[in-house]
């Protein structure tokens, strides 16, 4: 974790709080470091949104690259004020040795309501001793609240450098099933495995036996590891299935190993070609194809994602 990193977020938040918001938070930030007091800390974490509010913190592309310089893979970008004077209080606290920090985290986490669950995730690449909160992250992707859950999965080197295979496969899974995106999940392609291509292949056959249809992203986990039964799904992609859709899978075809079947299905799709070779079609483009479009549509009941017939 680098010095650096509270740093930033607490210029971040003083240049954009009020003068007397500001001032609150430069005491309570001064307060924690020169003698830390776990009742000033539950004060100030439980004050900070009246104190500061909610609105998102304001970034500039200068800041961000700031933020990865500082913490490789560290992307605040979609952050509010609120979470980023928490998280920055959070980062202090982990320095704090008297207590092992996993410890509190697990006692802030009893307790928080979603604000504070945002900030305890969203802070996870940034505290001290990371390798103590794998299961503590890992538990916070149980749930079915997709801004809690998108804290730990989305924009957050945390789960690629910690999770072993199988937390790694439950997270994209769970992705998929309470309808968040998988572009914004970091190393997505690099912790792509075999384990993980099969579990999201049964479960594209599962939802096309129920009359489901399947997201375009999941085809990308697939590709590196497609093989006859996987190429066969692609190919009723392309018969049956949106633009979108027939789109991700030309871009998972670049992926897959070279066959007659992976051949026969690139000459099927070759329109793609070009926007593929000049970089116009890419993964996340076909994320905010699916936004921008309206493809994907949320249902309450079950917080599913569904693409629009």
């Amino acid at each position: 974790m680098s010095d650096t990193a509270p740093e930033l977020l607490r210029n971040w938040v003083s240049r954009q709080a009020s003068a007397e918001a500001g001032d609150w938070f430069e005491k309570q930030c001064d307060k924690l470091q020169s003698d830390f007091d776990q009742k000033s800390f539950d004060i100030a974490f439980g004050l900070v949104p009246r104190k500061l509010g909610k609105e998102d913190l304001a970034l500039s592309a200068e800041d961000l690259a700031a933020a990865d310089a500082a913490r490789p893979g560290w992307n605040p970008g979609q952050w509010s004020l609120d979470v980023a004077a928490r998280v920055c209080f959070l980062v202090t606290l982990s320095k704090e040795l008297s207590k092992p920090f996993a410890e509190r985290f697990k006692s802030l986490h009893r307790t928080a309501d979603l604000g504070e669950l945002l900030a305890l995730f969203s802070g996870l690449p940034l505290y001290a001793a990371p390798e103590s909160l794998v299961l503590l992250a890992a538990d916070g992707l149980r749930t079915n609240i997709k801004a809690e859950f998108e804290a730990v999965a989305h924009r957050n080197p945390f789960p690629a450098e910690q999770f072993d295979q199988n937390p790694w496969n439950n997270m994209v899974l769970k992705a998929l099933f309470v309808g968040v995106l998988l572009e914004p999940i970091q190393g997505l392609d690099e912790r792509a495995n075999p384990e993980l291509a099969r579990i999201l292949r049964d479960y594209a056959h599962e939802r096309w036996a129920a009359d489901r249809l399947v997201s375009p992203e999941l085809w990308r986990c697939i590709g590196p590891f497609a093989q006859d039964e996987d190429l066969a799904d692609f190919q009723r992609v392309i018969e049956h299935g949106h633009a979108t859709e027939k789109k991700a899978v030309a871009l998972a075809l670049t992926t897959a190993p070279e066959s007659a079947g992976k051949a026969d299905l690139c000459a099927r799709l070759s329109e793609y070609n070009a926007a593929i070779s000049d970089g116009t079609l890419t993964w996340r483009a076909i994320a905010d194809e699916m936004f921008d479009n309206a493809l994907a549509i949320t249902r309450k009941l079950n917080f599913e994602v569904e693409m629009k017939r």
